[in-house]
């Protein structure tokens, strides 16, 4: 009964999230296209598979991994070792992001759009190995002080420099990559990481240096996603490439009940590394047994069951809603209503993002009243759905991704560089948690719909790339009001 109560608050968790697109979608179907899509009860039943998979994740990670994650953090913390925190950080950045749902979504849909040849295993396999690299850096950086705008600077000038030589169809995915590595599995993580280590070393500010892991988790995968990018695009195009995508796709000839235990197989292949590095870590490192391995295991059920829900929604729901709204819009005169509906989206989405809640929340505690919780989720909304809009114009346009990606970055060195010290690896931060389970694929759908619908643009190029701006917008507008803030208070005590 008590898991009935707790997954029907789950639930109405996913719902609270789904109800702004929803909100949104039907505005513009009766306000503005006035018709309703042939497919409506399919994308509605998919939205409705999303949110049960959605609360089946959730349920399953409160139960599993997230206390055993913050326990081992706070253990591992207490214990002091460096050897043993940095491969901690390492295992834990990992697991997490090889079985986070957006970034299979993302994967996915780059190997079906590019026929093969990028592999979606392969890739996500390689973000997780540099996402789990820069959370053992940035564990390291946390213990020994050093200042994080240090680090990010020399990322992001990295980050444009690789960008320069990387070739087009890459870019887009490798920033996107980077936008949801870190969402409903990483970022509780990965941010208890670094403010447990923070609290428990003497001389750490929590606000200071407890923030940051999550904004390294997002940068170093846009640098090896386009490494990667560099190596595939290199030589020909492979012949078979095609066949490699009719090969996934093939399991449609696959009886039902027997294509639902190969999926589920495959889902828990994706949950294993997690459960492996709990394990290990649990009764190798700390010698210690599981405090309830049965409610634990129960957990872990309920993430591969949900895992697999949230895939299959995805596929007759999300996908199709932003395929579909971005096909109606482009059919109409100009483009006014296509900008409307992605900063509808961009800010609807993000004010009702928990992760942006829970850390604005916990951003005020830490900063003891010189930042206002509720102002941070509106800037950062404000930020993303100008992000949004301005991918979407660049899909419109048909310019290239690297002027206008250079550019934002070239934006946020600048303001990093005046901005409040203790605003940045907050805005850094900030800047990964913008894009949630639900809206990422909304997004990535949108901006591929754009992408085929305009003649001219190829889908691997124009229609990656909208979560990236998503994600560098909002790191702007926090920097910019931490800076008017501290301006404002200047003035108010030189008046005074």
């Amino acid at each position: 009964m008590l898991y009935l109560r707790a997954f029907g608050h789950s639930l109405l968790h996913a719902l609270k999230n789904l109800f702004p697109i929803v909100l949104v979608v039907v505005f513009f179907q009766l306000a503005v296209l006035q018709q309703v899509p042939d497919n409506t009860l399919s994308m509605a039943f998919g939205l409705l598979i999303v949110a049960v998979g959605v609360a089946l994740f959730l349920q399953g990670l409160e139960l599993s991994i997230f206390p055993v994650g913050k326990s081992l953090s706070n253990q591992f913390a207490l214990r002091g070792s460096i050897p043993i925190l940095l491969a901690f950080g390492f295992a834990i950045g990992f697991s997490a992001v090889v079985a986070e749902p957006a970034l299979i979504a993302v994967a996915m849909q780059a190997q079906e759009i590019s026929g093969g040849r990028i592999d979606a295993l392969t890739l996500r396999l390689l973000i997780a190995v540099s996402v789990g690299l820069v959370v053992a850096l940035g564990v390291f950086r946390t213990i020994i002080g050093y200042p994080l705008h240090w680090f990010m600077v020399v990322g992001y000038i990295t980050v444009m420099i690789v960008t320069w030589f990387a070739p087009e169809e890459i870019v887009g995915l490798a920033y996107d990559s980077g936008g949801v590595t870190t969402n409903v599995v990483t970022v509780p993580l990965i941010a208890a990481l670094g403010i447990g280590l923070a609290a428990s070393i003497r001389g750490r500010n929590p606000l200071r240096d407890g923030f940051g892991l999550v904004a390294l988790a997002v940068m170093v995968p846009m640098i090896t996603v386009q490494f990667y990018g560099i190596l595939v695009y290199s030589g020909e195009q492979p012949e078979g490439g095609e066949l490699l995508m009719d090969t996934n796709t093939s399991k449609t000839s696959v009886p039902g009940p027997l294509k639902i235990l190969l999926e589920l197989a495959e889902m828990v292949r994706d949950v294993l590394p997690i459960i492996l590095t709990i394990l290990v870590f649990q009764y190798l490192v700390l010698r210690r047994r599981l405090s309830n391995p049965r409610k634990i295991l129960f957990g872990f059920a309920l993430v591969i069951l949900g895992l697999y829900a949230f895939v299959v929604g995805l596929k007759i729901g999300l996908f199709p809603i932003g395929t579909s709204m971005a096909e109606q819009l482009m059919a109409l005169d100009g483009f006014l209503f296509v900008y409307l509906f992605a900063f509808m989206i961009g800010f609807a989405t993000t004010m009702a993002e928990p992760a942006l809640i829970a850390i604005g929340q916990q951003a005020e505690d830490a900063a003891a009243g010189t930042l206002n919780g509720n102002a941070i989720r509106l800037f950062v909304a404000v930020g993303v759905a100008l992000g949004i809009t301005v991918g979407v114009h660049r899909i419109i346009a048909g310019d290239s991704i690297h002027y206008y990606i250079m550019g934002g970055y070239l934006v946020v060195i600048i303001l990093t560089s005046i901005a409040p010290r203790y605003i940045v690896a907050l805005a850094y931060d900030l800047g990964g948690v913008t894009t949630s389970e639900v809206t990422v694929p909304l997004v990535t759908a949108l901006g591929i719909g754009l992408a085929s619908s305009i003649d001219g643009r190829s889908v691997l190029i124009d229609g990656f790339g909208l979560i990236a701006f998503a994600s560098i917008f909002p790191i702007i507008t926090v920097m910019a009001y931490a800076i008017v803030v501290e301006k404002l208070a200047a003035r108010r005590k030189e008046s005074s």
